[in-house]
């Protein structure tokens, strides 16, 4: 049975995480039906995972070419694979594909997180040991669960992730094999060529993306999402809006709506940003042959910040996603906010190490695409792209009932407010009144250049605020402080300094 990913890809771990991925020498039943007793237990909702047979793993990766098993040795692997299955309880059946790689044989498990969690399997398969345990994922480890871990798969266990679950208003003919196809072959998956050959709804099966009796086969939410050509008839809030204001008021905008299949929504829409708003901008420096180039928004940050939106909103709601894309700041809104522990402070560090995922499939689909990368990966990427094009920090936020999400990308500094590009002008508009923290930032600045840890620890602020990051990026619009180090935010030894302009202000 060829599964629905390319196997040279997974082994690499660049469409799975690999504390997804366990590899394993040899045939080892015992450590198999743990692992795959852990994996059906999904105790984080990430998506199950994979064990790869024939490959020995060396400081968590695979050691390559393969050590491989003997031809003979796969029906007889097949065979106990049954067995195994029925001794995990409730009984828990692996996807499994025997296949050739760099001309030895190896053996691949796929084990989806199941419906019917919690799972337990066999202590040991010995006779003489009786016994059984719920065995979970820590990490890279297959390990028998605590009674903190135990009491969390009990609770887990009515709350299937939405975009794994039956949609019995669908038939699976709302499924379209064109679109399965496509994306198929544009993962490059080895099902591709057995497209064709196969019963539809043997590959639907195979894929995951059906579920149920034989009479009565249903398809999963994902399954409609990504390959049925209007999901916004199943789910109403499968939508990119994107608008895009000319004027500070928003009397005059152009707005796009995006719908289709959900990976290819994301697509459209970061094509169209683009091409209607990301602009190169060069900035010639004097006593300097060669001009600075600079991007108002880096893509790199749209996209990231785009397509975790996709990947992390819930589509039992009917609200969109909203782009809107103002004169000096990009903002992605969606719905709801992020799930416990993550919350607005957690949201002002760089990164966010998050356990619980809201869709464990959604974001399966989008890493075979190369639309998303690993876990954990998204707020760095979006924060190294603005660092790199000189941009201002991005800022994150929700409130305190995590009801929404709202990212938003600043413009590059020089363009902000009309400035013009090579920082002959910022804004000459005078500033009629300071708050007291813009003036106790000024008299700070006043006395000698200051990195921003200092300056925090002189106003008593945390180490990183969303409202720290606003009040400096007004500062700076007004021209009243500025870099010591132009266009390198973020360079390890980068001050602020008071201008002449702040300086006559204070006075």
């Amino acid at each position: 049975m060829a599964l629905p990913v390319n196997i040279e890809k997974l082994i690499k771990g660049s469409v799975v995480e690999t504390e997804r991925i366990e590899f394993k020498k040899g045939w080892n039943p015992e450590d198999v039906i743990h692992t795959m007793c852990a994996f059906a237990n999904d105790i984080n909702n990430l998506g199950g995972g994979y064990i790869i047979i024939g490959i020995e793993e060396e400081d968590g990766g695979p050691v390559l070419p393969p050590n491989g098993l003997k031809q003979n040795q796969l029906d007889a692997m097949q065979k106990k694979l049954v067995e195994l299955s029925n001794r995990i309880q409730p009984t828990y059946f692996a996807v499994s594909e025997p296949t050739e790689i760099r001309g030895e044989y190896i053996f691949v498990l796929y084990c989806p997180g199941g419906d019917n969690r919690p799972y337990k399997a066999p202590v040991s398969l010995s006779d003489k040991t009786r016994g059984q345990a719920h065995w979970i994922r820590r990490y890279n480890s297959t390990v028998q669960a605590n009674d903190q871990e135990e009491q969390k798969l009990h609770e887990l266990a009515a709350k299937i992730p939405f975009d794994d679950r039956i949609n019995h208003q669908a038939s699976v003919n709302d499924i379209k094999l064109s679109l399965v196809k496509e994306f198929l072959q544009e993962i490059d998956s080895p099902l591709f060529e057995q497209a064709d050959d196969i019963p539809f709804v043997e590959l639907c099966r195979q894929m995951q993306i059906v579920k149920g009796p034989v009479e009565n086969l249903k398809p999963i939410n994902v399954g409609l999402l990504l390959f049925n050509d209007e999901p916004h008839q199943f789910f109403p809030g499968a939508k990119i809006e994107v608008v895009i204001y000319q004027d500070e008021v928003g009397d005059r905008f152009s707005e796009k709506i995006f719908t289709g299949p959900i990976h290819k929504q994301l697509i459209r829409a970061l094509e169209y940003l683009q091409t209607n708003v990301i602009r190169e901008e060069v900035a010639k420096v004097e006593g300097q042959a060669q001009a600075n180039r600079f991007y108002n928004y880096p893509y790199a940050a749209i996209e990231e910040v785009l397509a975790n939106a996709v990947y992390h909103r819930s589509y039992e709601l009917r609200n969109t996603i909203e782009v809107n894309v103002r004169l000096d700041e990009i903002e992605v809104l969606s719905f709801p906010g992020p799930l416990p522990p993550v919350d607005n402070e957690m949201l002002q560090k760089e990164r966010i190490i998050a356990r619980d995922y809201r869709n464990r499939r959604i974001g399966d689909f989008l890493k075979e695409l190369q639309l998303t990368e690993g876990r954990s990966t998204g707020f760095p990427k979006i924060y190294k792209a603005m660092e790199q094009n000189g941009s201002p920090e991005p800022d994150f936020e929700t409130d305190a009932n995590r009801s929404y999400f709202l990212a938003k990308l600043p413009i590059h500094s020089r363009l902000k407010r009309g400035g013009q590009v090579g920082g002959q002008a910022k804004g000459q508009a005078a500033k009629k009144s300071l708050s007291d923290t813009e003036k106790a930032i000024l008299r700070i600045l006043e006395k000698g250049p200051s990195s921003r840890g200092k300056v925090l620890d002189a106003l008593g602020m945390e180490k990183r605020t969303g409202y720290f990051r606003r009040i400096i990026d007004g500062l700076m619009d007004e021209d009243l402080i500025a870099y010591t180090i132009p266009d390198t935010p973020r360079h390890p030894n980068q001050q602020y300094k008071i201008t002449d302009r702040g300086r006559r202000l204070l006075e």
